[in-house]
Parts: C-alpha cells; structure tokens; sequence
C-alpha cells in the first residue's frame, strides 16, 4: 500500500515511518509537513493511505481533506489532543491515533487497515469521511471566531491573554512561559498543545523550546554557516533550529 505520512513534527514522522519499515505491505512514497504540500502530495501520488496530523502550521488536516482533488484514502488522523473531535473520530473516522501513542496501538491500526484495503469498501469509507467533515468543520469554524484569548490561572483568578498581544512563547522545563509588551505569564502547558490552542495563523513554531508572533519579527540576522536568528521588535534574539527552518522561510514568504 502506498503511504504518506504527513505531520509538522520532524520526529513524530520519524517515529512513524521506523513503526512502518518492518512492515512490507506498505511503501512510503513521500512525507511532509505542510497542508499546502499535503495536498500537492495526495493529488500528485494518490495514495493508498495516509497518516494526518490534525494540526498542521498553515492548516488543520480537514481543511487537506476538503482542497483535494482525490477521492479520499484510507486516513488514520493524528491528534494530540481535541476532546470534542475523539468521539466524532470513534463515529465517522476510519482511525485515529493520539499523541503520544505506543507500538501496539499502532500495528492495531496497520493491521485494520489491511483489512479494510482487502475488503475495497471505499464508497463506505468515502462516506465515513465526509460524515466526518460535515460535522466537524462547523465547531473548527466557531472556535476559530470564538478562541481569541489564552486563560492563564494566578492564584485564585484567570487572566485572559489576547492572542494578538503575544509576542513570543518559550519552554521552561513542563511550563512554557508567554510574553507580551508588558509582562510574562507562566502556564502549565505543553509547546504543542499551545499550538494547537493558537488558531491565528501568525504564530510559528521555529525551535523545540520558542513560537513566535511573526507581527512582532524585527529582522532576520544570517551567519555564515547557513544559520539564521530572528530578532524580535523587543530586541530578543532566537535561533532557528534546521528542522523549522523551511516552514518558517515559506511562512514568512523569505526564499533560502
């Protein structure tokens, strides 16, 4: 079966083409980690399956669904977490895994996925996968509209950030620490939870440990050795790491 595996992070593809390789049914035509090459990929290669990260940088992996001009895989979506989307995913998805997932979680899913592919019931799974987005593309609209503001407890209140004052988030051990003009407000959240919770498009990933607000980028400052840092209008300085590189040049429409 051919197989694409798409996903923002370098390492979760890793991980899922080392599961993939012992098992010969499947080939691996092609990885990515943009929605935008997602659907070039699925539309150029139309493969057999794919593994889909629910959140990508530009898109969530309903909207690669949606642009294809395909008739849709087998799809065994990926999510770190979505509480309101698992059960629609038990109810309409052909599979899904949640991050972090193990071995036998895995092989499962491969081993449903054989299956299926031997029985050639694509008009049923055609249909599972437009029941899927018809119920879930309203709610990913509303929260779009609605999730403007990242709730931060203090002591025996919650603050409300406004996403648009943020200017960058670092990680601090199992913290992550966000900054505005003004002030820094310590979470308890993970870098790619957070993520996920910032819908507005201007965020960036482009290090394990730092998202930034691409309104408040200042200049980019490139060495010798190909390596690139970003200055922020406040004067802090980050490093891109390689691995957010790509993303973050296409993002910001800056060739290499």
């Amino acid at each position: 079966m051919s197989t694409l595996i798409i996903d923002d992070e370098p390492l979760a593809r890793l991980m899922i083409e080392r599961l993939l390789l012992p098992r010969t049914e499947f080939e691996i035509i092609g990885q990515c980690g943009t929605g935008k090459d997602a659907v070039n990929m699925i539309n150029q290669f139309k493969p057999d399956l794919i593994f889909l990260d629910i959140k990508l940088k530009d898109m969530t992996g309903f909207d690669v669904l949606e642009a294809i001009s395909i008739n849709s895989p087998i799809v065994i979506f990926a999510t770190a977490f979505d509480t309101y989307s698992l059960k629609a995913y038990d109810y309409f998805a052909f599979d899904y895994l949640l991050k972090p997932f193990n071995e036998d979680r895995f092989y499962k899913s491969l081993n449903k996925v054989i299956e299926t592919f031997k029985s050639k019931d694509t008009d049923f799974l055609q249909h599972k996968i437009q029941s899927l987005l018809d119920y879930i593309q309203p709610k990913e609209q509303k929260n779009n509209l609605l999730k403007k503001t990242i709730p931060v407890p203090l002591k025996n209140k919650t603050t409300f950030i406004e996403s648009d004052k943020i200017i960058y988030i670092t990680a601090s051990n199992s913290y992550i620490e966000i900054f505005t003009n003004d002030k820094k407000y310590l979470l308890r959240n993970s870098m790619s939870n957070i993520m996920i919770e910032l819908l507005d498009s201007n965020f960036c990933r482009i290090h394990r440990s730092t998202i930034i607000n691409i309104e408040y980028i200042k200049e980019l400052i490139h060495s010798n050795f190909g390596e690139i840092d970003v200055r922020m209008k406040d004067m802090k300085q980050f490093r891109i790491s390689r691995s957010y590189k790509k993303e973050f040049l296409t993002k910001i429409g800056v060739r290499k």
